[in-house]
C-alpha cells in the first residue's frame, strides 16, 4: 500500500501537549478576546482578523514565541473546522484548548487527520504535517477511520499501471493475511468454469486477466454479512469507447472495490460479531480483438440472460455476478459500492453518494448514521415500473437502453434482479473522488459513505 500522512494524531499525555488552539465563532469572540494579553488583541485588531470560518490567527507571547492558535469554526461543521491546519501551520505539536466553539472534538480531530492526508506515492514529500495531541480514547477510535479513508484514497489515486485487477486483489490478500481471514481467487478461464461469465466477458479484452477474490471470516455462529466492491481498474468503456475527457480519471472507477475493502478492514480490526464476506471482481475494460462487443447475448450466474445494449455499462456486469455469488450464501446483509453511474453524479452532484434499498429500516439508519458521523448518504428510488427501459427483444433484459433517463436508478434496478426476495440489500452509487482541493478533502480519491456504514454496522450488529 502506498503511504498516507495520517499518523497526525498523537496520544495527549498527562498535560496540555504542544502549542494550545482555541476555537471561536462569532458569538463567543469578544469573550475570547477579553481573556488574552493586551499585546495580543492589539496584534489581532492591527492584523485584521475576523472570526469567518477557517481562518486563523497565531498569537505570541511577551517573548514573540508562539504561545496559542486562535481558528474561526462553524460549530455545525465540525469534521471541517480544523481541516486545513495541518500544513498551515508551523510544523509541530498542538492540542486544542478547554471551552472551545466546537461541542464535537472528536470530529475536529478526525478531520485534522483528513486533512493531513497527501498521496506522495510519485514525487518527492513535502514537511511532515503538523499533529495534533487527543486523549486516548479518541485517538482510539479515529484512528481506524483515518487509516481507512487513507486506504481508499490511496487505492483510488494510484495509477492503473500499479493498480491493475492483480494488484487490487493483492490489496485484499493483504488485508487477509493482517486478520488471518481466508481467501480464494478465481482468474482468467477459471472464472467461466465457476460460473461467473460477466466478470470475465467484461476482462477478457485485458492483457491482464479479470479475477474474483473472496475474502472469509468471521465465527460461523454470527450474523453473515456479504460486501461488494465494482473493481474496474481502468475502463476504456470498451468498443463503446468513452471520449478522452471522460477516460482521463478512470483509474478511479474500482472506488467501489476500494470502499468495500476499506469497509473489510475496519470491520475486521472492530470485531464485530459477524461471518464477512468480501468480494472484490477485479478487472479493466479494454480494448482487443475478443473484446465484449454491443448486442452480444451473457447468461450470468443467476441463469438470467443479458444483452449487452453498451459496452461502457459494464460495472453493474461484473457486479451481478458477485451480487448472485454473495446473495448464495444467504446473508443477513448485502451491501455494494460502487462508481456506477454518471447520472448519480448529475443529479446529486460529487459530494453525495446516492443510497439505494430494498428495505426501509436498513436504509433508514444508514442513513441516520451518515447524519451521525457527518457523512451524508441520499436516497434515491427503486421505481421498478422504469425497468421497461432495460428491456430486450432477445433477452431477458439489457444492461443499458437507449433512453438517458433516470440512469442511476435503471443502473440499480438492473443489480436488484440479481437480490432474492426477502434479502436486505443496500447500494451505494459513489464518485469515490474529488474535484479539487478542499479543507480535509484533497483533489483526487476520496472516501465517501465509509464512515456512515461503518456505524450503521457497528449499530446494527451490536459493538
Amino acid at each position: 500500500m502506498p503511504e498516507s500522512s495520517t499518523s497526525a494524531l498523537i496520544e495527549r499525555k498527562g498535560a496540555a501537549r504542544g502549542v494550545a488552539i482555541q476555537t471561536v465563532d462569532g458569538t463567543r469572540y469578544k469573550d475570547v478576546l477579553r481573556g488574552l494579553e493586551p499585546a495580543q488583541r492589539r496584534w489581532l485588531e492591527q492584523t485584521g482578523f475576523e472570526p469567518g470560518p477557517g481562518r486563523f490567527a497565531l498569537l505570541p507571547d511577551g517573548g514573540g514565541k508562539l504561545a496559542r492558535v486562535l481558528v474561526a469554526v462553524d460549530p455545525a461543521e465540525p469534521l471541517a473546522a480544523l481541516a486545513g491546519l495541518p500544513y498551515a501551520l508551523p510544523a509541530g505539536t498542538y492540542h486544542l484548548a478547554d471551552g472551545g466553539a466546537l461541542a464535537d472534538t472528536r470530529q475536529a480531530a478526525l478531520g485534522w487527520a483528513l486533512g493531513a492526508y497527501r498521496f506522495d506515492r510519485y514525487r518527492k514529500s513535502g514537511r511532515a504535517a503538523a499533529t495534533l495531541a487527543v486523549p486516548a480514547a479518541d485517538l482510539a477510535a479515529l484512528a481506524p477511520l483515518a487509516d481507512a479513508t487513507a486506504r481508499v484514497r490511496d487505492l483510488v489515486n494510484t495509477p492503473t499501471e500499479d493498480m491493475g485487477p492483480e494488484q487490487l486483489a493483492a490489496a485484499v490478500k493483504e488485508l487477509g493475511k493482517a486478520h488471518k481471514a481466508r481467501l480464494r481467487e478465481w482468474v482468467g478461464d477459471d472464472l467461466l468454469a465457476a460460473n461467473f461469465p460477466t466478470i470475465h466477458a467484461v476482462g477478457r479484452a485485458s492483457h491482464r486477466a479479470p479475477r474474483l477474490v473472496e475474502l472469509s471470516w468471521g465465527k460461523a455462529g454470527h450474523p453473515k454479512l456479504v460486501i461488494v466492491g465494482k473493481g474496474v481498474c481502468f475502463d476504456t468503456g470498451g468498443l463503446d469507447i468513452k471520449p478522452s475527457d471522460g477516460m482521463r480519471n478512470m483509474k478511479k472507477d474500482m472506488g467501489g472495490a476500494a470502499h468495500a475493502i476499506a469497509l473489510a478492514g475496519l470491520v475486521m480490526q472492530a470485531q464485530l460479531p459477524v461471518r464477512l464476506t468480501l468480494l472484490v471482481p477485479a478487472v479493466e475494460n479494454a480494448i482487443a480483438g475478443n473484446a465484449m462487443r454491443p448486442g452480444e447475448v451473457i447468461t450470468t450466474r443467476a441463469g438470467h440472460t443479458v444483452e449487452v445494449d453498451n459496452t461502457d455499462a459494464e460495472g453493474r456486469l461484473i457486479l451481478c455476478d458477485a451480487i448472485a455469488y454473495g446473495a448464495e450464501q444467504q446473508p443477513d446483509l448485502l451491501l455494494d459500492f460502487a462508481t456506477l453511474t454518471g447520472a448519480a453524479r448529475v443529479a446529486l452532484g460529487p459530494d453525495l453518494p446516492g443510497l439505494f434499498a430494498n428495505d426501509d429500516a436498513a436504509a433508514e439508519a444508514l442513513l441516520e448514521a451518515g447524519r451521525r458521523v457527518s457523512d451524508p448518504l441520499w436516497r434515491l428510488p427503486l421505481w421498478r415500473p422504469y425497468r421497461k427501459l432495460l428491456e430486450s427483444s432477445v433477452a431477458d433484459f439489457a444492461n443499458a437502453g437507449a433512453s438517458r433517463h433516470a440512469g442511476a436508478i435503471t443502473a440499480a434496478l438492473y443489480l436488484e434482479r440479481f437480490v432474492p426476495d426477502g434479502l436486505p440489500w443496500l447500494h451505494l452509487d459513489t464518485y469515490a473522488w474529488n474535484d479539487a482541493d478542499r479543507p480535509g478533502r484533497p483533489r483526487g480519491g476520496e472516501a465517501q459513505g465509509l464512515r456512515a456504514c461503518f456505524a450503521f454496522l457497528q449499530q446494527r450488529y451490536g459493538r
